[in-house]
């Protein structure tokens, strides 16, 4: 299992890729009432799709709760998730081989272990109960007048629109989000397109994922270790693939000098707004009441049908292995749900 622990609350995740069953247990939630209906479309996002990005394995992740009675939970839930579509045999040739990129190896030295099937803990299936959790946050945060919201902003080489370029409004993304399976603002056909070319030479290819937050409140988080983008960045880094954050203009602020980079200050309407937002809404660690923006970057998928250099661990050789399986080409489409997972439940918790 693996536990997270903020000021109020605490979510554990726990299970396999392969195991029977999958879940999360979250204690120190508001008391509210779930709208199941809206979860599940939450849910469906991060699910596989029929798209050439996504995997062969489908799975119908319907969450079994725990705590929570007339549709009402009251601080602490546990919701299950079983998994109907195992395929244990296709690692059947990997035993004792760790998968390059993967945490195979690392799982090896942590535990011993040379049984690598689906990833085992380590594995993107357990973002769906991430997701969970996540979408009670958002549902919940969304009362409030706060709305966390993601979408692909390049994949591979293909870049497409960033609130690096300009404002984005709330309304573009939610309509994005809710017509589309490929969730991004522009030149969607071009980065699948990039997509279907790599996986026609058995590759894989990653991007970056945008987040905003709207409608947040100010003076959330504080200085140093209790900084609010430390505080999501340690949330956004939970989810398997990710290899970079930055907020607002990130490592980009560090191209322009100073006078270009500074977010003045003006009065609009008698508040005080900053009139650029490249801190990306945050300053020394806590909320100024701009948007906080964040981008979030995602590795190649690194199970790829290539033939890929490796070890055998039990006959202390080396080798050479291809990944037999079902596997994403491209993971990012659905890392976006997992993204506003993870940027929501750290807000929750700084809220509360």
């Amino acid at each position: 299992m693996s536990v997270w622990k903020g000021k109020n609350i605490s979510i554990e995740i726990f299970g396999e890729s392969h195991s029977d069953r999958i879940g999360v247990t979250v204690k120190g939630f508001p008391e509210m009432s779930i709208d199941f209906k809206r979860l599940g479309t939450f849910l469906e996002r991060r699910k596989a799709s029929s798209g050439v990005f996504s995997t062969a394995r489908i799975e119908p992740d319907i969450p079994v709760f725990e705590g929570v009675e007339n549709e009402k939970i009251n601080g602490q839930f546990t919701a299950y998730i079983y998994n109907t579509n195992r395929k244990s045999n296709d690692y059947n040739e990997l035993l004792g081989k760790p998968r390059p990129s993967h945490a195979d190896y690392c799982a090896y030295l942590k535990d011993g272990t040379t049984d690598f099937t689906g990833g085992g803990r380590f594995s993107g299936r357990l973002t769906a109960p991430l997701c969970i959790a996540g979408g009670i946050a958002k549902d919940y945060l969304e009362k409030q007048g706060i709305y966390v919201l993601a979408y692909i902003s390049s994949v591979g080489k293909v870049k497409g629109r960033s609130y690096k370029d300009g404002e984005i409004l709330k309304s573009e993304i939610e309509d994005v989000i809710l017509n589309q399976s490929f969730p991004s603002l522009s030149t969607s056909s071009e980065m699948i397109e990039e997509i279907s070319k790599y996986k026609a030479e058995c590759d894989s290819l990653g991007g970056v994922v945008e987040c905003i937050v709207f409608g947040i409140k100010q003076g959330l988080g504080d200085c140093l270790f209790g900084g609010l983008e430390g505080k999501i960045s340690s949330l956004v880094y939970s989810i398997p693939a990710v290899k970079g954050v930055e907020f607002g203009d990130g490592f980009d602020i560090t191209r322009i000098p100073g006078s270009q980079a500074n977010d003045e200050w003006q009065y609009v309407k008698g508040k005080v707004r900053a009139i650029k937002n490249s801190a990306g809404g945050i300053n020394g660690g806590i909320s100024n009441g701009e948007n906080v923006t964040l981008s979030v970057a995602f590795r190649p998928t690194p199970s790829i049908a290539k033939e890929q250099n490796t070890v055998d661990l039990i006959k202390g050789i080396n080798t050479k292995i291809k990944i037999k399986g079902r596997h994403d080409a491209c993971i990012v489409p659905r890392a976006v749900p997992c993204v506003e997972s993870a940027v929501a439940l750290s807000i929750l918790d700084e809220i509360l």
